[in-house]
Formats: C-alpha cells, structure tokens, sequence
C-alpha cells in the first residue's frame, strides 16, 4: 500500500508551482515575511499546511486581517489551494512569517523554504530576500 501512496503524492507534488517567491526583511532581530504565488494545475484542490527554512528559527502561515476597524496578523493552520486555481501570497493578505531570521539573512541573499501539503507532500524553492521595499 505504501508503495502506492508514494506516486499520488509526487503527483500532487508536480501539479503545483511557486511563482515570483520573495522574503521581504526589515531589520536583524525582526520577524520577515515571504511571499509567493501557489499554483495548483491539478484537478484536486491542494492543501498547503505549514513551512519551514533553516534561515527562520519558526515560519509560519499568516494572514494579515482587518477585524472592527483594527489590521492584525493571524496563524492560519491550513490553506486550500483549489484544482486550476492558486492562492497569491501577498502584504496584507496571506504570507509566511519568518519568526527569528538566521543572522545571515540579508537582502541580496537567498533562503531556502520548504511548502507542506496535507497530503504528505512537499515544496521546496529559494526565496530571494530583498529590502523593506520589496526590492
């Protein structure tokens, strides 16, 4: 059975794309954001559930939200990229949060991030890293 599961999930795995991945840095010893675009070119919605990058002491899904006047981050625990579709990754709407930056991360330089799916399945990109502009 296990040697069947493996397939379905490298499947899932190659129906979905990274487009235009970035971390944008403020300052050492402040959390960092990343964004992204996740491309979903299967026929069954992907489940994105967390990420990791050695260069982020804890990366975490966010979304940033206004509630009763006041703009705040929240921890999401899932996002559901649907079949044909995507789920653009952007400031002031989901985006990942690099709590505790590596002391390395600079702009001009790269981090590498690791997507993970409900499935069991994983993506892994280099996000550039630029400046509190974006560039």
């Amino acid at each position: 059975m296990a040697l069947l599961a493996a397939p379905a999930a490298n499947a899932a795995k190659d129906d979905l794309a990274v487009a235009q991945p970035w971390i944008r840095f403020l300052v050492p010893g402040t959390p960092a954001a990343g964004y992204f675009t996740l491309q979903n070119n299967g026929s069954k919605p992907a489940v994105l559930t967390g990420a990791a990058s050695p260069e982020c002491g804890q990366l975490m899904l966010h979304e940033s939200i206004v509630e009763n006047g006041t703009a705040h981050m929240r921890m999401v625990m899932s996002i559901v990229v649907p079949a044909h579709g995507a789920v653009r990754f952007h400031p002031g709407g989901y985006h990942l949060m690099c709590m505790h930056p590596a002391a390395k991360m600079a702009p001009g330089q790269s981090a590498p991030v690791t997507l993970r799916f409900k499935d069991g399945s994983s993506l892994s990109r280099d996000f550039p890293v630029y400046g509190p502009k974006g560039k």
